[in-house]
């Protein structure tokens, strides 16, 4: 069932619990949380949270046990395997900490793959990797590349179908500070040129300080919702 998107994502009392009987585990638990369109939301939290859990939930890739959860006016936990690839194919981008490119493409190849995949008609590979600062480097190979423009690929192979919504799973865990302000800065420019929603899970607190509101989990709970009145640009962070 489809309904009119007026938020970009909203769970009513969303649990995920893996297994059964005594070795159940509840990795998230009745969470409410409500994510506007062209938010910039970080959710913090330490391994074991439940933050990965949310982030898949959000993105299709889990179903909820129980609960409400719409996200672009799709009702997920009423979608089929197949209708929830469709879902995926068309509704959100997704870059995880490690790069998982295929090293026999170059970053233009590794691009076009995806497009051809999801079927994203006048897609302008070339216009994405210039967007994401790569536009000479892309007839290279990922293992002539550095961490951080192999990063730059993954976030230009996860926008090129111009997703509506950006999951990002940990982006700069695999980067240096220098390196991962910049991926930080791609990601923040994309989102202002494009009017994409980032949902972003890290165990990097400093990152919080360029969202527009920082979620805390822990134990499958969103212990905390803080809005951040003014975020810095991610060149201005420290860690």
């Amino acid at each position: 069932m489809t309904t009119t998107p007026t938020q970009a994502a909203s769970l009513r009392g969303v649990t995920k619990t893996f297994g059964e009987g005594p070795t159940a585990v509840q990795a998230v638990r009745e969470t409410d949380l409500t994510i506007s369109p062209g938010e910039l939301v970080v959710v913090l939290g330490q391994s074991g949270s439940g933050k990965t859990t949310l982030l898949n939930l959000v993105g299709g890739i889990e179903q909820p046990t129980s609960g409400e959860l719409v996200v672009a006016g799709r009702r997920l936990g009423e979608l089929d395997d197949r209708d929830l690839t469709e879902f995926r194919r068309e509704h959100v981008g997704f870059v995880f900490q490690f790069f998982n490119l295929i090293p026999t493409l170059t970053a233009r190849e590794n691009v076009e793959l995806v497009v051809e995949l999801t079927g994203s008609k006048g897609a302008d590979v070339d216009s994405v990797l210039a967007e994401v600062g790569l536009a000479e480097r892309a007839d290279h190979f990922p293992g002539t590349m550095s961490g951080g423009e192999q990063q730059r690929v993954a976030i230009a192979r996860a926008v090129a179908k111009r997703p509506p919504l950006l999951l990002c799973d940990e982006p700069t865990g695999a980067l240096d500070l220098e390196t991962g302000r910049q991926v930080l800065g791609v990601l923040a420019d994309l989102r202002a040129s494009h009017d994409m929603t980032i949902l972003m899970v890290t165990h990097n607190a400093v990152i919080g300080e360029m969202a527009d509101r920082v979620l805390h989990m822990r134990s499958g709970e969103v212990v905390d919702d803080v809005l951040n009145p003014d975020p810095v640009a991610a060149s201005r962070l420290e860690w």
